[in-house]
């Protein structure tokens, strides 16, 4: 199995960033909606007889085109249940074009070729937002040139849905706003409170916790001008320091100064000896990979040197070992749970 370290500086650091890129406008979203129909003309392909929602449907779809049908004599397999979703963006008026997703619910083998029949689509308030409508698209082709094969029973109308219902939001008589946070950090929120403040050299803007800044609008602008305005104010941005591990992938992430303290883990064969002393010892037969860092004479130890191990240079030296994903996420698991590695440690 082939292992992918990726070294990123995560670090602590003042880093200039525009509001917009770590801030959001409170109730300025997307809405999800959401509504049943049928996909019409695949190639025997779609449910069976054992889906009797299908079954019903079709029926029901008959008999409002004055066809009255029992359920039990339709033996179609051209048809399939579906359930349609899509975001509604923030704003969206009417006429407005939105791509749909089609998933099948019953035991359709592929959508590919179908057509969806209109299909209102509502929202948790149970009123209908928009209507989609259209051929669904399975997706291009795959490596091996054959069509997509991953999720034949997923599809997209593309532009496939209009919105017929607006949501009202109101930005010309706002007097407040509020932004939150992407992540919640007390520094960057007095950071984006002085940078309002200071451009706009009024006491405008209030950091609440950590992650809310409420904002009062000057009497010179409209709430639409104030705002895009003050999504590309800058800031100065502090990250915080992570450790990011997929054990799916065996994909690491960090940054490339966390430091590691002195620690000794051993996992199966190979054992990463962290030192205090200030220069590292070599025993004979080791290999030197730069000033901190040493292969020991087996290859299976690491030796390395105070105040300058990282888990970028931990993690390099254990690959040319040929350790595998399994058996590094487990060290760096190890120190972490030891205190030796100080920053959060994520695993996904």
């Amino acid at each position: 199995m082939r292992i992918f370290v990726l070294l990123f500086s995560l670090l602590t650091l003042l880093q200039a960033t525009r509001i917009s890129e770590v801030a959001n406008v409170v109730g300025v979203r997307d809405n999800q909606i959401i509504g049943y129909s049928l996909v019409v003309g695949l190639k025997k392909t779609g449910d069976g007889t054992t889906s009797k929602f299908t079954l019903q449907s079709i029926a029901n779809m008959l008999k409002a085109m004055n066809i009255d049908m029992n359920p039990v004599d339709i033996k179609s397999k051209n048809v399939a249940a579906v359930v349609v979703t899509a975001k509604f963006a923030p704003f969206a008026r009417q006429g407005d074009a939105l791509d749909v997703t089609v998933s099948s619910i019953g035991d359709a083998k592929s959508l590919e070729g179908g057509t969806l029949l209109m299909t209102p689509l509502k929202g948790v308030d149970g009123k209908i937002y928009a209507l989609a409508q259209g051929p669904i698209s399975i997706g291009g082709k795959n490596e091996k040139g054959a069509g997509s094969e991953s999720h034949p029973t997923v599809g997209l109308v593309y532009g496939g849905g209009l919105v017929e219902r607006e949501i009202n939001q109101d930005m010309v008589h706002l007097q407040n706003a509020t932004l939150s946070l992407k992540a919640s950090n007390f520094s960057n929120a007095v950071a984006i409170q002085n940078a309002i403040n200071n451009k706009y050299r009024s006491s405008i803007a209030t950091a609440i916790d950590p992650r809310t800044i409420n904002l009062q609008l000057p009497a010179t602008k409209t709430m639409v001008e104030f705002l895009a305005e003050v999504q590309n104010l800058d800031i100065d941005y502090a990250q915080d320091q992570k450790i990011i591990i997929n054990e799916r992938t065996g994909t690491i992430v960090a940054g490339v100064d966390v430091e590691v303290k002195p620690v000794v883990v051993t996992q199966g064969e190979m054992t990463v000896k962290i030192l205090s002393q200030n220069s590292v010892s070599k025993p004979a037969g080791s290999v030197a990979m730069d000033k901190s860092l040493v292969i020991g004479l087996n290859e299976n130890e690491v030796y390395t040197e105070k105040g300058t191990t990282t888990v970028a240079n931990i993690a390099r030296s254990l690959r040319k070992m040929g350790a595998s994903p399994k058996e590094m996420i487990s060290i760096f698991q190890a120190m972490k749970s030891a205190g030796a590695i100080s920053v959060d440690l994520e695993v996904i």
